[in-house]
């Protein structure tokens, strides 16, 4: 039986916010089976991706930070204590393709691409400290490909129609993805058709 859908606030910038979201699933002794951090910064009134190096704010970059690096794996912290031992979990995490170092052919966006390479890194560390403690874990970061969200509406203009994906029909193709994973394929980077992206 699936439990009924609720929301519940967290402020992944927010340690307390962190911890009392852990304390309220833990004292409602919610069975954790799957994770999918979707939370995800680009832009923000002034907050805007730099297209050159003098664009760049100390500001902008901790920002961004800490929603696309430090949130991701500070929530995998706090949700830690309450995963199971004894069966399969999966946390996974959306970054995305421009985190790619080795993709990177464009520049630009130095504070969101270097954020969600960070968010990598530190989710392939998770992983392989998992895979150790937690063997029945898998840890995936996954690329949803271009959505018609808030976050992409100012740079979507040059996305062709067939490649601009409706939340609803990335989250199934993401879920899709989640679904052919095992622990054995733990510390992943894949991309909304599950394939794989260069580090």
């Amino acid at each position: 039986m699936v439990p009924p859908e609720r929301a519940l606030a967290l402020d992944l910038g927010d340690d307390a916010s962190l911890d009392a979201f852990a304390r309220r699933l833990q004292q409602e002794a919610v069975r954790l089976r799957l994770v999918i951090n979707s939370s995800g910064l680009l832009h923000d009134g002034d907050l805007q991706p730099e297209k050159r190096l003098q664009q760049l704010r100390r500001g902008s970059l901790e920002r961004l930070f800490s929603v696309n690096a430090y949130g991701p794996v500070l929530l995998a912290k706090a949700l830690e204590p309450l995963l199971p031992r004894q069966e399969p979990v999966h946390f996974a995490s959306l970054s995305a393709r421009v985190g790619s170092i080795g993709d990177n052919q464009l520049g630009g966006w130095y504070s969101y691409r270097a954020a969600k390479a960070a968010q990598n890194q530190l989710l392939r560390c998770l992983a392989l400290e998992w895979e150790r403690r937690l063997p029945l874990a898998c840890v995936s970061l996954l690329h949803p490909g271009t959505t018609a969200t808030a976050l992409s509406q100012p740079f979507r203009r040059s996305v062709p129609a067939e490649r601009l994906f409706t939340p609803e029909r990335a989250a199934n193709q993401l879920l899709d993805v989640i679904a052919a994973q095992e622990p054995a394929h733990t510390g992943r980077f894949l991309a909304w058709d599950g394939t794989t992206i260069p580090w």
